[in-house]
């Protein structure tokens, strides 16, 4: 098993190894992954985060050895905050550009090491750490302000299919980004965030940060949303934004019609 760590910006997951094919998602600078085939100039990966399967270009893999995955994965991940910023090598001073969301594992002091390279950082990190910990009612109250907090950052962002980042973003990546930036592990895609949580049987039950589901013609999910409060929801459909919301679904206003039809609601936190 091989194992690597995304250097770049931001890297096209692919459904196919071919540049053709559709863009499923992205990794961005930071996160880990465990590359599982390999074909011709393609890398098959599944990224740790959120074990997401997919096709990445040889020429932007970067592999390290399976005691600096260990290292890298089980050190305390800082994630960052500023919509965009620039992270300097050591050595010779070039600079790449990170979005927000992107991971920095085993930051310590504004450096971080990788493998021989040294990497700086000097903006906004988040502290969190991924995993479940029991937390009070203040905590919860806390977090769920910061979770609707974390949304403005994204609002406007158009619509990418496979998109993570304020540049593009699908429904279910805006939803994964949002709660990875306090600390949270939720899956790719919205059929897989709707396996999470706590089913809420009513909207009339449901709280600010549920998350809330919608499905098609072949009751299929394919769209996911995070409730403000019990009246409004925040989404990504053709932009990130904010509509309505009631027992029927997503209602938008400047189309005047039901655009989402209500199908599941979930509690995650």
């Amino acid at each position: 098993m091989e194992y690597g760590i995304c250097l770049h910006s931001v890297v096209p997951v692919r459904a196919e190894p071919s540049h053709k094919s559709e863009m499923v998602s992205q990794v961005l600078f930071g996160e880990l992954y465990l590359v599982t085939e390999k074909e011709e100039s393609w890398c098959r990966i599944r990224q740790l985060f959120d074990n997401y399967e997919g096709w990445i270009d040889i020429l932007q893999v970067h592999c390290i050895g399976d005691q600096e995955f260990l290292r890298l994965s089980v050190s305390e991940t800082y994630i960052t905050m500023d919509l965009i910023q620039l992270l300097s090598h050591e050595n010779d001073m070039s600079m790449i550009p990170v979005v927000i969301g992107s991971s920095l594992p085993a930051l310590e002091a504004s450096r971080l090491r990788i493998g021989q390279d040294v990497y700086l950082y000097e903006g906004t990190v988040s502290g969190a750490i991924l995993h479940e910990t029991k937390r009070s009612n203040q905590d919860v109250m806390q977090l769920k302000q910061q979770l609707i907090e974390g949304t403005r950052l994204y609002l406007n962002a158009p619509y990418l299919w496979g998109g993570r980042t304020p540049m593009g973003i699908d429904c279910s990546g805006l939803i994964q980004m949002v709660f990875k930036l306090q600390g949270f592990h939720l899956m790719r895609d919205a059929s897989q965030q709707a396996t999470q949580g706590e089913v809420i049987s009513l909207l009339g039950e449901a709280e600010p940060c549920d998350l809330v589901f919608f499905d098609d013609v072949e009751e299929k999910i394919t769209h996911v949303g995070m409730l403000l409060d019990r009246y409004n929801v925040v989404h990504c459909s053709g932009h990130v934004r904010v509509d309505t919301i009631d027992h029927e679904g997503i209602y938008n206003a400047k189309l005047q019609k039901y655009t989402h039809k209500l199908r599941l609601i979930k509690r995650v936190i």
